[in-house]
């Protein structure tokens, strides 16, 4: 009996953390809604933000997506992250993740004494939540630049494109 409840526990942990999933690569529709949009900041200078709901990974592919996208559109050749901020949780990708927790205790009332010891397993079905990365790029022409932050705009839209 016990085995058929923690199944029944985990399998609605799974089917709640399946109803809110990343929505399909796009503008943001709505304040508060799924997508990208973006801010010039100069005319080679943007601030592109990505709001997602799930793990921070693939809200920040879509992040550089759209910056690769943007900086072509623009027509410059790479793109350089020069300010980063990522919203979220390392675990934020929701569904079941349990914890364990463990507790002893004794007493005495009267002439008794009672001792205990317990286990606790407990799950978050909170399900996935809200992640939003938010790139400040720097565009340019020519050649990338050989430092870390510094994409070529079209490699990162071949790279990426597959997994949206």
């Amino acid at each position: 009996m016990k085995r058929l409840t923690f199944g029944l526990i985990a399998a609605s942990a799974l089917a709640l953390s399946a109803c809110a999933s990343l929505a399909p690569y796009g503008p943001q529709q709505s304040a508060g809604g799924q997508g990208f949009n973006e801010q010039r900041i100069e005319s080679n200078r943007f601030r592109v933000t990505y709001n997602g709901v799930g793990a921070p990974g693939p809200v920040v592919d879509r992040a550089l997506f759209r910056a690769a996208q943007l900086t072509v559109d623009q027509g410059y050749d790479w793109f350089e992250v020069t300010q980063r901020w990522i919203d979220g949780r390392p675990d934020s990708a929701g569904g079941v993740r349990p914890s364990v927790s463990i507790g002893a205790g004794s007493s005495r009332y009267g002439g008794y004494r009672s001792s205990g010891v317990g286990v606790g397993l407990g799950f978050d079905l909170s399900g996935p939540q809200p992640t939003s990365t938010t790139l400040e790029v720097v565009m340019g022409r020519g050649a990338k630049p050989d430092r870390p932050e510094a994409y070529d705009a079209r490699r990162v839209q071949d790279a990426i494109r597959n997994r949206l």
